[in-house]
């Protein structure tokens, strides 16, 4: 597929597209001005249709998220704008863990709101300097976007607030909806200007753009995209309320990565795939991954860390080293407890506050002592929530300060200004512990921070008057609500909500024995700056290589509309079937088998009743009335049940319970796959006990009971539980039935046993082997089914197809799986699946109707080979 920023318009003119190789002509970027290509990595080249290479073709990262790493302001002229590198942006951090030779563009929104007659002049000078392709979003659009949809409805849910009521969180608006996905679409819309698909990558960040990569998926198949969440994503319970639920779920899985900070977030994500779209996870060699109509969707866990380099270097400043001396002496002789938290409902600040009041309240020996010194960044986000919480957060400090301060002391210290990084950077060196207690958050880096900052440098130590061997020392309460927690093993974990857990947690750190305190310090230290944000871009770029590595093996294609949009990706061998290719090749062949499933593929499984109608029994009677054919129905259906529904059809085969039973015609004995003496079914008195002990225990579950089966069902029962309990019976029964000559198998919902060497590939060998042993040997042979079992008659097939030698014909019946018979190479071999989906097969048919209609044209052609061979022979044709 071509980018529609392709370079040389001669070329797409013409026709003429050139291999995409490592060295050539590197597609442009941008249209920065309509009608004009910017070719800016080709000094050499003003013309869009030259042909001396722009560079080398390299790898490329295009990172999309919601701001750039920019910061904007006017020229004090007023004429203009002036641009710089955001040094704290956490999109500007990961290139350190990128390839050198890894190109970076970054597409996003700016801070600042910029003028409509200056929009094209501001992506020009981004794009040169920067490598920055602004997404400029109108302002409607873009409140409702950012202010409406994100901050009022997924920020509140994804942090576990419902909206109960009016004033509780925001009621879904469609309008605010319908914004977001309107800005994600100009987001995606300034990405297609720039990418080459077939060689760069694509990295989306965060909330703002879940859907993005629907738009990207549906423009290139083949895409190498992936996704991270830096915010918590809810359990099923809380996600599921959302109205677009299923929308956002379908858009983050046409990803190929997701990544998440925590194992919780990744595995509330699996469980709403599970519960709400029915796709279950699987995992292999260490990974986890979702099977996606074909493509293999992964699961990356991994805690973003920080920027080592950024902090050390802030340490070493003579800003920060005039800051510390200042803040030792304001504080001298005094624990400093330390919170660096954003205003908002979420943060725990006013917790925090009480806990701190709970603690001087239960050791009063830590009054005049303990200072918290909390600094309140601005608030992100906007409304009433934000002005109760700092009404809340004010008015609690004064209350605390006023009963427990004293002249020269105050044991709240509530810094709500600005604070420039290097002060924060002081604060950190000067605490002894940093308290943590939001409610619920995403990863929350300030114990990071704070960490390498205790670590300090040789001229802050000397400083605080500290010697060479002193010992590093750090100490952290953090909440277990926050993604950061479950990284640091060294930490006093709380609950937020219990104040006199916290207020214990803060003496406890404050009164650790040096020795402990420093042995915590090393622990952390030494993870954290082992998994710096470098670390964490190296992962998931890798993780994403690996993920990408066989798109241009497989055949894509899209199908579905909206947010219903998925890709399938598909063997390139794989093909759907053409009606008029099987119809010619059965014309020409003399002896056919047939062989169908029943369920889902000549009877839709949405149908409540099963039984067969009269245009599905009509096909099946013109195909067995044909004597050049055998027709069977190869279903796990019990024979009586097959034998009821198919009593019309005098030469239909039925093989029942996977091929357990077999009848050639109606008026023929059911045979049996146990040869000699009857089959022994005593371990239907073991394992039966047994499912019966699980279905009690799992409500929603139920026992089928077959002739030569036992299967338990749970596709009612509580997904996550249902899945849990079908690994434990399934374990259960391996033990109790170790020593019978059963099999334990599990499916989709259901745990089945069965005696061994039963499947539909038996059936399917042993069909076409007695048609060869009757003198019949097929030139002809489709089989055609929709779920797992069915790839069994697939691989038989084709095991008969590349395995077997001809014998000579014979006129006793074969055994069961004569390893001695097959198909000779010119046989015509139609192995098809219903639904695009991986398979065995070498075809597929979208659904049942499209296999009906195939039926019904072979049907016809047989009516017609027998009017024909009847109009030969001067006979009358019957009606």
């Amino acid at each position: 597929m071509m980018s529609r920023s392709y370079t040389n318009l001669m070329d797409l003119a013409t026709g003429n597209f050139p291999a995409f190789g490592k060295v050539g002509k590197r597609l442009p970027r941008v249209m920065t001005v309509p009608g004009i290509i910017s070719e800016l990595d080709d000094d050499n080249s003003n013309s869009v249709t030259s042909d001396v290479p722009s560079s080398v073709c390299q790898d490329r990262m295009i990172i999309v998220a919601n701001q750039l790493p920019l910061k904007a302001h006017r020229r004090p002229d007023n004429r203009g704008w002036a641009f710089s590198w955001d040094e704290d942006s956490l999109l500007l951090q990961l290139k350190d863990g990128l390839s050198e030779d890894l190109e970076v563009v970054y597409v996003g929104s700016l801070k600042a709101e910029v003028d409509l007659n200056e929009q094209d002049e501001v992506a020009q000078t981004l794009l040169e300097k920067f490598k920055c392709v602004p997404a400029f979003l109108p302002p409607d659009i873009f409140n409702k976007f950012y202010h409406g949809f994100c901050k009022q409805q997924l920020w509140p849910l994804f942090h576990y607030m419902l909206p109960l009521s009016a004033g509780h969180g925001g009621r879904f608006d469609r309008s605010l909806w319908q914004a977001y996905v309107s800005a994600n679409k100009i987001f995606a819309d300034k990405v297609m200007e720039v990418i080459s698909p077939d060689d760069d990558f694509v990295w989306v960040h965060d909330y703002h753009l879940m859907v993005l990569p629907t738009f990207l998926r549906k423009r290139f198949n083949r895409i190498k995209l992936g996704f991270f969440l830096h915010s918590p994503f809810p359990s099923s319970e809380i996600y599921r309320t959302l109205p677009v639920r299923d929308e956002i779920l379908r858009a983050l899985l046409n990803s190929d990565l997701i990544g998440f900070h925590t194992f919780d977030y990744a595995r509330h994500f699996l469980s709403c795939c599970s519960r709400m779209l029915g796709i279950e996870y699987e995992s292999k060699r260490g990974y986890i991954g979702l099977e996606y109509f074909g493509r293999t969707v992964g699961i990356k866990i991994l805690p973003v860390g920080i920027h080592m380099g950024q902090l050390e270097s802030v340490l070493n400043l003579a800003d920060t080293e005039w800051r510390v001396g200042e803040l030792r002496d304001q504080f001298k002789g005094k624990h400093v407890l330390l919170g660096v938290d954003d205003i908002d409902i979420f943060k725990g600040i006013s917790l925090k506050f009480l806990a701190m009041e709970q603690l001087l309240k239960l050791h009063p020996e830590w009054r005049g002592k303990v200072v918290l010194v909390q600094i309140a960044n601005p608030a992100r986000s906007r409304g009433k929530d934000v002005e109760e919480v700092q009404h809340e957060m004010y008015s609690t400090a004064n209350r605390i300060n006023e009963a427990f301060g004293r002249p020269g002391y105050e044991p709240i210290v509530l810094i709500d200004r600005p604070v420039p990084f290097y002060e924060r950077i002081a604060f950190y060196s000067i605490a002894e512990c940093a308290v943590v207690t939001a409610v619920r958050d995403g990863m929350n880096l300030t114990p990071y921070e704070y960490i390498v900052c205790r670590q300090r440098s040789p001229k802050l130590d000397e400083k605080l008057g500290l010697g060479p061997n002193a010992l590093k020392k750090s100490m952290l309460v953090v909440s277990e609500f926050i993604g950061c927690s479950p990284s640091l093993s060294g930490a006093i974990r709380v609950n937020p909500w219990n104040v006199d857990a916290v207020a214990e947690a803060m003496n406890i750190a404050i009164s650790m024995p040096e020795a402990e305190a420093h042995f915590r310090h090393e622990k952390h230290y030494k993870y954290v700056s082992t998994h710096d944000v470098g670390y964490w871009a190296q992962s998931f770029t890798q993780d994403l290589t690996r993920s990408c590595v066989d798109h241009l093996r497989r055949r894509c294609y899209g199908i579905g509309f909206g947010f219903g949009f998925r890709v399938v990706a598909l063997d390139p061998n794989f093909r759907k079937l053409s009606i008029d290719h099987i119809v010619s090749a059965y014309k020409r062949t003399k002896s056919r088998a047939i062989l169908l499933d029943y369920d889902g593929t000549v009877m839709p499984q949405t149908s409540i009743d099963k039984t067969p109608g009269s245009e599905v029994l009509a096909i099946l009677n013109s195909l067995c009335s044909d004597p050049r054919n055998v027709v069977f129905i190869v279903s796990g259906r019990g024979r009586e049940t097959l034998s009821k529904w198919f009593s019309p059809c005098k030469m239909l085969g039925i093989a029942a319970e996977h091929g357990y039973f077999i009848r050639w015609a109606r008026d023929a004995e059911w045979d049996t796959c146990v040869q000699g003496a009857d089959a022994d079914f005593g371990w239907k008195e073991i394992a039966e006990p047994v499912m019966k002990l699980y279905t009690e225990t799992t409500d929603g579950s139920t026992i089928e009971r077959k002739e030569s089966a036992l299967v338990w069902h749970h596709q009612d029962a509580d997904p996550d539980f249902g899945s849990c309990q079908a690994k434990e019976l399934l374990d259960h029964l391996e033990s109790v039935l170790a020593n019978e000559p059963v099999v334990v198998k599990s499916g989709q919902h259901i745990v089945e046993v069965k005696p061994q060497g039963i499947n539909k590939g038996l059936v399917a060998e042993q069909l076409i082997s007695t048609m060869v042993y009757r003198g019949k040997r097929p030139d002809f042979v489709m089989c055609i089914g929709d779920d797992r079992s069915d790839e069994d008659m697939f691989e038989g097939i084709t095991t008969a197809m590349q395995q077997f030698t001809l014998s000579p014909k014979a006129d006793a019946l074969p055994p069961v799986s004569p390893r001695s018979e097959t198909l000779t190479p010119i046989s015509e071999v139609f192995a098809c699946t219903v639904g695009q989906k991986p398979s065995k097969a070498k075809y597929y048919l979208d659904d049942t109707t499209e296999v009906l209609r195939m039926l019904q044209g072979l049907a016809v052609a047989s009516d017609q080979s027998t009017k024909n061979a009847s109009a030969q022979m001067g006979l009358e044709t019957p009606l």
